[in-house]
C-alpha cells in the first residue's frame, strides 16, 4: 500500500513541476513535511533549494518586503509550538501504525509469493517498465487541452483523497481557464482516477501503448489530411467557376475581336477605293483652278478699257465669276464629305494651294486682282491617333458666295470699297485653332492681315489679363469672367497659355458652392463641345487629375462632377480607362459629399462604355460604395448606381451571387460568441460594428434588386404565366407544372434554393441581440411575398421556413431535386433545434407569418405554441426563453399587437396556472414596444387580473411586469394604477411579496417620476420600522440587501429636502439598528450616505447610533475624515488621543454642488453595476 501510496505521490510531484505549477509543489512540500513523509519530499527540496531556479538573494529581497510585527511573531510562535505538539503526537501514532503495517505485509508477501511469480511471468521485465517509465514528454507529443484537463481533475482528486486540501487549494488556484469542478463525462473520467491510470500503466505493455499513441496520431493525421482536402475542393471548385466564366468571357471577347478585325479590313478596301476616287477628283479641281487662272490673267488684259464699258464688263464677269465660284464651290462640299470618311484611317496627303482671285474695285473704277494663299496646313504633332487629309473644309469658314456678295456690295460705292474688303476678309478669316491646326488669313496689299492681327492681339492681351484680373474680382461676381476665359482659351494658339487659362477656370472660385459648380461644369462643357475630343483631353482632364487630391472637398466635388459630363466629349477609349481611375481614385476620398458625386458620376459614365471590359472592376467598386460608411453614399448608390450596373452589365446573377457570399462572409468573419464547443454560443457570432452596417446595407441592397430578380423571372418563364392587369404572377397552376422538374427555372430557383437558405444560415449566427438586422431580414421576406404574390408565400415561402424550425411541411410544389436540398435545413440535432428556435421562428413569425395575407395563421400558429404546447408540456413558458424572444420580437411589428394581446388574453383567463405566469412574462417584455394608450387598454387590466391571482407564483410574476411598465412609462394615471396595485401585494404582508414588490421597482427608479421614488421611499421607511423576529436570520438578512439596493438607487437620484428628512434618514437609522443583518459593503454605503445627507449633524447621529447598539466607539472610529474605510493598524490604534472638538458644536462641513455629489454617489453606489448584475440575474432565473 506505502509503495503504491509513494508511486501516486511522486507522479503527482513530476506533473506539478512539469506543467510549472509552483505554488502547487511548493504546498505539497510543506504538507508532505508535516506528515512526516520525507522519502516523497526529497525532489521537492531539491527543487526549491536549487539556487539556480530561486536566486538567495531574490528570496531575501522577498522576506525584506515583510515588517515585523511582534504581536504576529509572538501569534506565530504559539501556533508552531501548537502544531508541533500536534505533529509529535501524530508521529508517534504513525510509528505505531508503521509497526503493525510492516507485520501485516509481511505476512501477505509470504502467503502470496506464487500469485507474485505468476504475475511476474505475464509482466514485462524491468527493463521493459524502466523503458516505459522513461519515455520522456517529448515522446509523446504536448498535452492537448482536454489532456491537461482530465490529467488537472485527477490530481485535484488525488491532492483531495490524500488529505492535501491546501495543495488542493491552490492548485485550483492556479490553473487558470478550467473549471476543475466539473469533469465532463469523457472516457478519461472514473473514480479515483489516478490509481486507475497507475494500474493501467502498470498492466500495459510498451508495445501497446505504442501501438495505440500511433493510432490516435494516425487518426488525427487522417482528420486533418481530410479537413485540408475538403478546403482544396472547396478552392478548386470556386476556381473552377472562376475559370468557367473567363473562359466565357474571353470566348466572347474573342468573337467580338473576329468581327471587328473583319470590319476593319472591310473597312479598309472601301478607303482604298475612296482614295483612288478622290485623287481623281483633285486632279480634276486642279485643272478647273489652273482654267480659272488663265482667265483671271486674261481679265487683266482690259484694264485700259474706257470707262463707260466698266459697268458691263464689271457685271459679266462678276456673274461669271459667281457661277464659276459655285460649281467649284459643289466640287468641294463632295470633296469634304468624302475627306470625312477617309480622315482617320488614311495617311497624311501632299498639301496642295488653292488660289482664288479677290476682286475689289478702287477710286479709279478699276479692276484690281491679286492671289493670296487662302489658308495653309499645319498638322499637330500631339494626337499620333488622329490623321486628316490636308483640306479641312469642315472647319473651313470660307464661302464663295459670301464673297461675291460683298464684291456686289462694294462695287455699290466709290469711296467705301476698301473699308468693305477689309469687312469681307475679317469675316471669312477668322484664325481659330481646332484639332491641332492653324488657319491663316487673306492679306492685303502690302503683306499684312490688319483685321486678323488686331484679333490675334486682342485674344493675346485678354489671355494675358485675365490672371491679373481674376484675383480682384468678387467671389460672387467672378462666373462672369467665364465667356472671356472661354473664349481666350478657344482662340490662343499657344498651348502653355491655354493651360493656364484652364487652371485658372478649375480654380476660380476657391470653395465654389453647388450653384458656382454648376456654372463652372456648364462653361466646361460648353468648351469641351468647342474644341472636339482631343484638346478636352489633352486640355481639360489633365486639370481634373490635377485637382483630384486638392485639399478642399469642394474642388474635388468639381472634379468628380466633370467626370459625368466630360466623358460624352472624349473617345470611347478614354472613358473606361482614363475617367474610370479618376472615378476610382475618388471613391477612396475621404469626404462623403465627393463619394456621393463619384457614385453619381459612375452610374452617368457606364452608359458611355465602349465595351464591358471592365464589368468586374465596376463591380467591385459598387460594392465598396454600398458599404460605405456614410449613409448618404449607400443610398445614392442603391438608388442611382446599382441600378445602373443591373441595366449595363445584364450580369444580375453573377451580383446575386457575390452578394450573398459578402451577406455570409461578414458574418462568418467575425469571432464566436463562446469558445466552449458544443455550445448554442459557439455557433453565434460577436458583430463588430462595421459587420453589423456591412450585413444591413447588403440586406438593402438585396431587397433593392428585388424588383430585377422578379423581371427575370417573368422574363425566363417556360410556361405561360397568367397575368392580372398586365403584372404576371406565380399562380397555383404556374407552380404545379414547376414542381414536375420537367423544366429548368434557374433565376426562379435562386430565390428558394440559394436566397432563403444562405437568408436562415446568416440568421443562425446572430445573437438575439441583433433585433436591427432581424427586422431588416424580415423586411426582405414581406417584400419578396409581396412581389411574388400569395401563392408563393403558401406553397414556397412557408414550406421552407416551417422546414427550417423543425415543423412538418408540404413541399409538393418545389421540384424534387430542390426539395433533397432544403430537407438538409431541417435540424437534426439539439442544438441546432435550439438554434432553428432562437433564430429562425422571428423570421417565420414576423417575415412569413407577417403577411398582411396570413393574419390567420399568424394568431394559430401562436396559440397552438404559446397555448396548446404549455398546456401539453405542463411547464412555464419561462423556461423556453427562446420562444419568449421570438414573440417579443414580433411585437416590434406594430400591426400585430392586436394579435398578440387577443392571445394573451386568452392565457390571463386560463385557469392553467402555468400559462398565466407566461402570459405575466409576455407581458412584460411587450411593454417597451406599446404606447401608453395600449398599456392603460391592455397591459395594465391583465397585469391587476393575474395580481389577484390566488396563487402566489402568478401574483409574484405579475410584480415584475408592473415594475416593467413603471420603468418605461410616466405617464401619472399609470403611476397612480401601479401605486393601488403595489399596496395591495403590500398588504398581504408576506415576505416573498415585499421583496418582489422593492425590487420591482427598484428597476425603474432611474426613469420613473419623483411621486413613484417618494413612494418606494416611504414605504422603505414602513417597512423597516417594522419589527422582524430575531430567529429567521436569511429573510433578515434578503430583506435588509434589498432595502440597501433600494435606498443606494434613491440617492443617485435628486429627492427632495423632507424626503431625505422623513424617509431616508429614519430608514437608513432603521436599518443600522439590524447591523448584523447588513452586508459589510451595504453598511459602508448607508453610513456615507447618512454622513453626506444629514450634513454636520452625521457624528452626533453616529454618536448616538453607537451608544444605542452598544459600541465602546462611534461609527466613525472605523472611517476617516473622508468617510473611508481605516486600515488594520489605523482602526486597531486604541491609544489614539480624542477628538478635541466638542460633541455640541460640530463644525459644519462645506455642502458640495448638487451635480459633484449625485455624480459621486452615483460611482460610490455602483448603481449601474447593481442594476446590471440584478438585469443579469433575471436573465438567468429565465434561462434556468
Amino acid at each position: 500500500m506505502d509503495v503504491e501510496r509513494s508511486s501516486l505521490c511522486n507522479c503527482v510531484v513530476n506533473f506539478l513541476l512539469e506543467e510549472n505549477y509552483l505554488l502547487s509543489a511548493f504546498e505539497l512540500l510543506h504538507e508532505l513535511l508535516d506528515d512526516g513523509r520525507d522519502a516523497q519530499a526529497i525532489r521537492l527540496k531539491e527543487f526549491f533549494s536549487d539556487p539556480s531556479q530561486f536566486p538567495p538573494d531574490q528570496i531575501s529581497r522577498f522576506n525584506s518586503l515583510r515588517v515585523a510585527d511582534p504581536q504576529s511573531l509572538l501569534e506565530e510562535k504559539e501556533a508552531l509550538d501548537e502544531k508541533l505538539a500536534i505533529s509529535e503526537y501524530e508521529l508517534r501514532l504513525a510509528r505505531e501504525d508503521i509497526l503493525k503495517l510492516r507485520a501485516e505485509l509481511q505476512k501477505k508477501l509470504e502467503s502470496s509469493l506464487a500469485e507474485t511469480n505468476e504475475y511476474a511471468s505475464t509482466v514485462p521485465g524491468p527493463e521493459s517498465q524502466q523503458q516505459k517509465r522513461d519515455t520522456s514528454f517529448s515522446e509523446l507529443g504536448p498535452l492537448k487541452d482536454d489532456e491537461r484537463r482530465d490529467l488537472n481533475c485527477a490530481i485535484k482528486e488525488y491532492l483531495l483523497i490524500a488529505g492535501y486540501r491546501l495543495t488542493a487549494m491552490t492548485f485550483y488556484e492556479e490553473v487558470s481557464g478550467q473549471n476543475l469542478d466539473v469533469w465532463h463525462d469523457t472516457p478519461a473520467y472514473v473514480p479515483d482516477a489516478l490509481r486507475h491510470y497507475y494500474y493501467q500503466f502498470l498492466s500495459s505493455t510498451a508495445e501497446a501503448a505504442e501501438e495505440k499513441i500511433a493510432m490516435i496520431r494516425e487518426h488525427e493525421s487522417l482528420l486533418k489530411a481530410n479537413e485540408r482536402l475538403k478546403q482544396e475542393q472547396e478552392l478548386m471548385m470556386k476556381n473552377k467557376d472562376v475559370a468557367d466564366a473567363q473562359i466565357m468571357v474571353l470566348k466572347k471577347s474573342l468573337e467580338a475581336l473576329q468581327k471587328d478585325l473583319e470590319d476593319k479590313e472591310t473597312l479598309v478596301q472601301h478607303l482604298k477605293q475612296s482614295l483612288d476616287h478622290q485623287r481623281k477628283e483633285l486632279n480634276e479641281c486642279r485643272a478647273e483652278i489652273t482654267s480659272l487662272k488663265l482667265q483671271v490673267e486674261n481679265s487683266r488684259s482690259g484694264r485700259a478699257w474706257a470707262a463707260s464699258d466698266v459697268d458691263n464688263i464689271h457685271t459679266q464677269s462678276l456673274e461669271s465669276y459667281k457661277a464659276e465660284l459655285r460649281s467649284l464651290s459643289m466640287e468641294l462640299e463632295s470633296l469634304k464629305a468624302n475627306n470625312c470618311v477617309a480622315m482617320d484611317s488614311i495617311a497624311l496627303i501632299t498639301s496642295e494651294e488653292a488660289e482664288e482671285r479677290v476682286v475689289e474695285i478702287h477710286e479709279d473704277k478699276t479692276v484690281v486682282s491679286h492671289s493670296d494663299d487662302m489658308y495653309s496646313r499645319v498638322l499637330d504633332t500631339k494626337d499620333a491617333q488622329a490623321m486628316s487629309t490636308t483640306l479641312r473644309l469642315d472647319n473651313y469658314k470660307y464661302k464663295p458666295e459670301e464673297i461675291s456678295q460683298e464684291a456686289l456690295s462694294s462695287s455699290s460705292s466709290d469711296n467705301g470699297a476698301m473699308k468693305s474688303g477689309e469687312a469681307a476678309a475679317g469675316q471669312n478669316g477668322e484664325a481659330l485653332f481646332k484639332d491641332g491646326e492653324l488657319f491663316t488669313k487673306p492679306h492685303s496689299v502690302n503683306g499684312e492681315s490688319i483685321p486678323d492681327k488686331k484679333g490675334l492681339e486682342t485674344i493675346q492681351i485678354l489671355s494675358d489679363a485675365l490672371p491679373k484680373i481674376v484675383p480682384y474680382v468678387l467671389i460672387n461676381h467672378r462666373e462672369e469672367l467665364l465667356p472671356l476665359i472661354i473664349c481666350a482659351i478657344e482662340r490662343h494658339p499657344d498651348s502653355s497659355t491655354r493651360d493656364s487659362l484652364t487652371h485658372t477656370l478649375f480654380n476660380l472660385i476657391k470653395r465654389p458652392d453647388e450653384n458656382q459648380r454648376r456654372i463652372i461644369m456648364d462653361a466646361c462643357v460648353g468648351l469641351a463641345k468647342s474644341v472636339g475630343e482631343m484638346r478636352t483631353e489633352t486640355e481639360l482632364l489633365p486639370q481634373c487629375w490635377e485637382q483630384i487630391n486638392h485639399m478642399y472637398e469642394e474642388r474635388r466635388l468639381l472634379v468628380a462632377q466633370s467626370c459625368g459630363e466630360l466623358a460624352e466629349f472624349v473617345r470611347p477609349e478614354i472613358r473606361d480607362s482614363l475617367i474610370l481611375s479618376i472615378v476610382q481614385q475618388l471613391i477612396e476620398d475621404s469626404a462623403t459629399i465627393v463619394r456621393e458625386a463619384a457614385a453619381q458620376n459612375l452610374a452617368l459614365l457606364l452608359r458611355l462604355f465602349p465595351n464591358m471590359d471592365k464589368y468586374f472592376k465596376v463591380e467591385e467598386l459598387m460594392f465598396q460604395l454600398v458599404c460605405d460608411p456614410s449613409g448618404v453614399v449607400v443610398e445614392t448608390t442603391l438608388e442611382e448606381l446599382v441600378p445602373a450596373v443591373v441595366n449595363w452589365g445584364n450580369k444580375l446573377d453573377h451580383i446575386l451571387r457575390v452578394l450573398l457570399s459578402h451577406i455570409l462572409g461578414s458574418a462568418q468573419r467575425c469571432p464566436p460568441l463562446s469558445g466552449v464547443e458544443g455550445s448554442v454560443e459557439s455557433h453565434l457570432r460577436v458583430l463588430g460594428e462595421r459587420e453589423r452596417w456591412n450585413i444591413d446595407v447588403l440586406l438593402r441592397m438585396l431587397t433593392a434588386l428585388l424588383p430585377f430578380v422578379h423581371q427575370k423571372v417573368n422574363e425566363t418563364c417556360p410556361f405561360v404565366s397568367v397575368s392580372e392587369n398586365g403584372k404576371p404572377l406565380v399562380s397555383t397552376s404556374l407552380l404545379e407544372l414547376y414542381a414536375r422538374g420537367n423544366v429548368e427555372w434557374p433565376t426562379f430557383d435562386w430565390m428558394h434554393a440559394d436566397c432563403f437558405p444562405d437568408l436562415i444560415q446568416l440568421a443562425c449566427l446572430l445573437p438575439q441581440k441583433e433585433d436591427s438586422l432581424r427586422n431588416r431580414s424580415s423586411k426582405f421576406l414581406l417584400a419578396v411575398s409581396k412581389q411574388f404574390g400569395d401563392h408563393y408565400l403558401t406553397h414556397v415561402m412557408l414550406p421552407v421556413f416551417l422546414l427550417a424550425v423543425g415543423d412538418n411541411t408540404d413541399l409538393t410544389y418545389i421540384p424534387p431535386s430542390i426539395q433533397l436540398t432544403l430537407k438538409e435545413l431541417r435540424p437534426k440535432t439539439v442544438i441546432a433545434e435550439r438554434l432553428s428556435t432562437m433564430c429562425v421562428l422571428p423570421l417565420l413569425l414576423a417575415g412569413v407569418l407577417g403577411a398582411p395575407s396570413k393574419k390567420e395563421q399568424l394568431a394559430e400558429y401562436l396559440r397552438k405554441m404559446l397555448v396548446r404546447n404549455t398546456v401539453k408540456e405542463g411547464q412555464s413558458m419561462k423556461c423556453n426563453v427562446a420562444t419568449i424572444d421570438a414573440v417579443r420580437f414580433l411585437c416590434t411589428f406594430e400591426e400585430h399587437h392586436a394579435v398578440i394581446f387577443n392571445i394573451l388574453w386568452e392565457m390571463v383567463v386560463s385557469t392553467h396556472i402555468n400559462m398565466k405566469i407566461s402570459a405575466a412574462y409576455l407581458l412584460k417584455i411587450i411593454v417597451p414596444y406599446i404606447d401608453a394608450k395600449v398599456t392603460s387598454t391592455h397591459v395594465l387590466p391583465a397585469l391587476v387580473t393575474l395580481g389577484s391571482d390566488q396563487n402566489l407564483n402568478v401574483k409574484y410574476a405579475s410584480i415584475e411586469a408592473f415594475g416593467a411598465v413603471a420603468q418605461h412609462f410616466k405617464n401619472d394615471m399609470i403611476v397612480d394604477k401601479i401605486r393601488v396595485q403595489m399596496d395591495a401585494f403590500l398588504e398581504d404582508g408576506s415576505h416573498e411579496a415585499t421583496i418582489a414588490v422593492v425590487r420591482a421597482l427598484v428597476v425603474a427608479v432611474p426613469h420613473t417620476t419623483d411621486r413613484l421614488r417618494d413612494y418606494l421611499l416611504s414605504k422603505i421607511s414602513q417597512l423597516t420600522a417594522m419589527p422582524i423576529p430575531a430567529s429567521d436570520v436569511m429573510r433578515r438578512r434578503e430583506k435588509a440587501n434589498a432595502f440597501c439596493e433600494a435606498i443606494r438607487a434613491l440617492d443617485a437620484t435628486d429627492l427632495s429636502v423632507t424626503s431625505v428628512k422623513e424617509f431616508l434618514l429614519p430608514a437608513i437609522q432603521n436599518l443600522l439598528k439590524d447591523s448584523d443583518s447588513l452586508d459589510p459593503a451595504h453598511k459602508e454605503a448607508l453610513e456615507i450616505i447618512m454622513k453626506e445627507r444629514s450634513g454636520g449633524t452625521f457624528e452626533s447621529i453616529s454618536k448616538v447610533m453607537g451608544a444605542h447598539l452598544g459600541l465602546a466607539s462611534s461609527v466613525t472610529s472605523f472611517f476617516g475624515d473622508s468617510g473611508l474605510l481605516l486600515g488594520k493598524k489605523e482602526s486597531g490604534d486604541t491609544t489614539a488621543p480624542p477628538p478635541s472638538e466638542p460633541l455640541d458644536t460640530p463644525k459644519p462641513a462645506p455642502q458640495p454642488s448638487m451635480e459633484d455629489t449625485r455624480f459621486r454617489r452615483i460611482m460610490r453606489g455602483n448603481f449601474t453595476d447593481m442594476l446590471r448584475s440584478k438585469a443579469k440575474g433575471q436573465e438567468d432565473n429565465l434561462q434556468n
